[in-house]
């Protein structure tokens, strides 16, 4: 059988206090169903203050701390942190990433290396931290945020840097859900597709908007309300049967 959720449970997201980010509206989506909310962002004073305006909003606990995720040490102190003021943790969304519209023969060492070093390290050092708490416990939720990028070879905004963080992603998931299904965590990624936040290269006009849309099915391009939604049902409780996942959000822009 597996290990019941606890009556209260902390979800654990980074990346989340950019106004106009999937992160942040993931987090009221989240506390307004009931969980407690840690936030880990580079800014640490607006990591504390979205935090802030969560338990306001929506009467949870909530706590907001500073990190470069790319950092080992920042990472796991963040973690510690956090755990030390919130209920226990079951569930970590990996939101904290950067976007590269580098071209590839321009692409300079520095260059790879950043985009490397927060989408995809920086996801398995917070992810490592958090799965030993989940591992502890025998019970747990770990997503992360790939992109359509990753499977159509870019076609976005962001280039080959950001396409292979984004692949690799994906390989980090499912090898964490096989590893650590024995003892009651799941793992799962989100792919999205072209999603109206500023990540997109800034604030998108209803021309550009539909430009983007026209590759997908659906006559629109994403909000991040729906992929906070997707969140939502992969680090559920009745989601505990998923696992090694990869969930595209995209309006049918890729399907295989």
């Amino acid at each position: 059988m597996a290990t019941p959720f606890p009556a209260e449970r902390t979800a654990i997201l980074t990346g989340a206090a950019s106004p106009r980010g999937i992160g942040r509206a993931t987090a009221f989506y989240l506390a307004e169903r009931g969980w407690n909310i840690g936030i880990i962002d580079v800014d640490g004073e607006a990591a504390a203050r979205t935090a802030a305006e969560v338990a306001e909003k929506h009467g949870v606990r909530a706590a907001g701390v500073g990190a470069n995720v790319a950092d080992r040490e920042q990472a796991v102190a963040a973690v510690d942190a956090l755990e030390e003021q919130l209920p226990q943790t079951v569930a970590l969304v990996n939101f904290a990433g950067v976007s590269s519209p580098i071209p590839y023969l321009e692409v300079t060492p520095e260059e790879w290396h950043r985009v490397q070093s927060i989408n995809l390290e920086g996801v398995h050092w917070i992810t490592q931290r958090v799965a030993r708490t989940l591992a502890e416990n025998g019970v747990g939720r770990l997503v992360g945020i790939s992109s359509v990028s990753a499977q159509r070879g870019g076609g976005t905004f962001s280039k080959t840097p950001y396409s292979a963080s984004k692949a690799g992603v994906i390989g980090l998931m499912r090898s964490i859900a096989r590893e650590l299904g024995p003892v009651g965590v799941t793992a799962n990624v989100i792919s999205p597709g072209p999603i109206d936040t500023d990540i997109m290269g800034g604030t998108l006009t209803d021309e550009r908007k539909a430009a983007m849309a026209a590759d997908g099915v659906l006559p629109r391009i994403g909000t991040p309300t729906d992929i906070a939604a997707a969140v939502a049902y992969l680090i559920s409780e009745d989601a505990g049967f998923v696992t090694g996942q990869t969930l595209n959000v995209d309006g049918g822009l890729y399907m295989h």
